[in-house]
């Protein structure tokens, strides 16, 4: 059985956590099913994992300009905490619970595209490394719960529990997303789903009148700054030069160190190029996403067709960044914003009444989920749905992180959390599920898989299915305002 495991560790490691190479896959069995030549089927395989290439590089430069700036407000803020990263933990965790991550993830793949053939949620998660994160935090709840001897029982548990959350987060996002996107082709596959449903819910709530980030007016000597990339650009400047600075004052050789050079000045200058490196990032991200659509949607009606008809491709959240790229960079700062408060929060009162960790927030994981949410938000809400739906969002990736850290020490791990909203909500269910007794504990978390089922089959039946619209209100009061505008 050793190879078997060799085997599936290589599926689950070097392809299905590749998501270049998955999407490329998928993108072939598709145009396969259509029945294109060969050489369309190669080229259009390519060009899609080429452009998840591209969104990759483009994802790689905004964290290493990121970076810098994030150690540099620890520094000088002097915060003390967790900084919950998914890749820290996986890279952890992976030593020990490798193995049965891998089946997990193999059998948890097979078990979504069963789910997506025979219920009414018909979504293909494709976010490969968001899989492996999952896969790896049931393996080692699970195990630690049910414990080492039980290990086909953890794997069958897991797979269960992967593709059902694979299939149900995307529906019950869906709403949100079409509204988004002005369609239904895609949908979102990314844990961080619960962040965006809240952030789409707050703006509903509180942006009625409030027009689109989109649609910002700018004086005619700013008119630059209606060019997405050089305002985002601009705002990160404005950001790091502000930091840059303080640190400069308070901590100059930490500060010189972090952002590199040898004297204020060339610090500066260095902080101004990560800035810039932002920029050019986002941009990256945008073209590989474009480029991504214009091969898998098209490819994927094979797919749907032939393997799980009306089936959609469910993607990671940068795909929605196109739609709204002021939103982005509005709702990474309201998320960041959310953090510090919550940060705070858990300072003065959650953790010293019920032991939470502090959770400090990290630019990364607050820029790609933050700036999801603002897109979430803005669709539903505008510029003020952006900035509250970034803000909930950052609230909810710092509360959750610390009751999931509860969790695993109570479970003996307590050294990392995992970051993104649906680890954090998801994980602490089946890890509370798993305190009790093995019998009970395995009924719990097929409980959990049932209800989440059922409870999105029948949420994509009412809603999906009949074309209801969040924030169909606003749609209708902002439209009726344009023609009294125009008189």
């Amino acid at each position: 059985m050793e190879w078997l495991v060799v085997v599936l560790d290589f599926i689950g490691q070097q392809i299905l956590n590749v998501p270049a190479y998955l999407i490329g896959i998928i993108t072939a069995i598709g145009l396969i099913a259509l029945r294109r030549p060969t050489g369309k089927v190669i080229g259009g395989a390519l060009k899609a994992a080429l452009g998840f290439l591209i969104l990759g590089a483009g994802a790689g430069v905004v964290v290493a300009s990121l970076t810098p700036l994030g150690d540099l407000i620890l520094e000088v803020t002097g915060a003390q905490g967790v900084i919950p990263t998914n890749e820290v933990i996986t890279a952890i965790a992976s030593e020990e619970y490798g193995a049965t991550s891998a089946y997990i993830l193999v059998l948890g793949f097979l078990a979504m595209l069963a789910l997506a053939r025979f219920t009414p949620l018909k979504y293909i998660f494709l976010t490969g490394h968001h899989m492996v994160f999952m896969a790896l935090l049931l393996s080692v709840v699970l195990t630690v719960g049910f414990g080492e001897e039980l290990s086909w029982l953890v794997v069958i548990v897991g797979a269960v529990l992967l593709g059902v959350i694979m299939v149900v987060m995307p529906a019950f996002a869906h709403p949100w997303t079409k509204k988004i996107t002005g369609d239904d082709t895609i949908a979102i596959g990314h844990f961080g789903t619960a962040g965006y449903i809240a952030a789409g819910a707050a703006g509903q709530l509180v942006g009625r009148r409030s027009r689109s980030t989109e649609e910002i007016r700018f004086p005619q000597g700013l008119s630059f700054l209606r060019d997405s990339m050089v305002a985002t650009a601009i705002s990160m400047v404005l950001i790091y030069l502000v930091f840059a600075i303080w640190g400069l004052i308070a901590l100059p050789e930490t500060a010189m160190e972090i952002l590199g050079g040898d004297d204020a000045g060339a610090a500066i200058m260095a902080a101004f190029g990560q800035a810039l490196q932002f920029g050019v990032g986002v941009a990256v991200i945008l073209f590989g996403v474009r480029t991504v659509l214009g091969e898998l949607v098209p490819a994927f009606q094979g797919i749907a067709e032939k393997v799980v008809p009306g089936a959609k491709p469910a993607l990671d959240i940068p795909i929605v960044f196109p739609f709204g790229a002021n939103a982005v960079l509005i709702g990474f700062l309201a998320s960041f914003a959310g953090g510090l408060v919550s940060l705070l929060l858990l300072a003065t009162w959650l953790s010293p009444l019920f032991g939470l960790a502090l959770i400090l927030p990290g630019m990364v994981p607050h820029f790609f989920t933050g700036g999801g949410a603002g897109v979430y938000g803005n669709a539903t809400g505008g510029r003020l749905g952006a900035v509250v739906g970034g803000f909930v969002n950052g609230v909810i990736i710092t509360i959750l992180p610390a009751i999931l850290l509860l969790v695993l020490g109570e479970l003996g791990l307590a050294n990392s959390t995992f970051g993104d909203a649906d680890f954090g909500w998801f994980g602490t269910l089946v890890g509370v599920s798993v305190l009790a007794p093995t019998p009970v504990g395995v009924a719990l978390c097929l409980g959990i898989a049932v209800v989440l089922v059922v409870a999105a089959s029948v949420f994509q039946v009412r809603f999906v299915d009949r074309g209801w619209t969040p924030g169909r209100r606003r749609d209708e009061l902002l439209a009726a305002e344009e023609p009294a505008a125009a008189r």
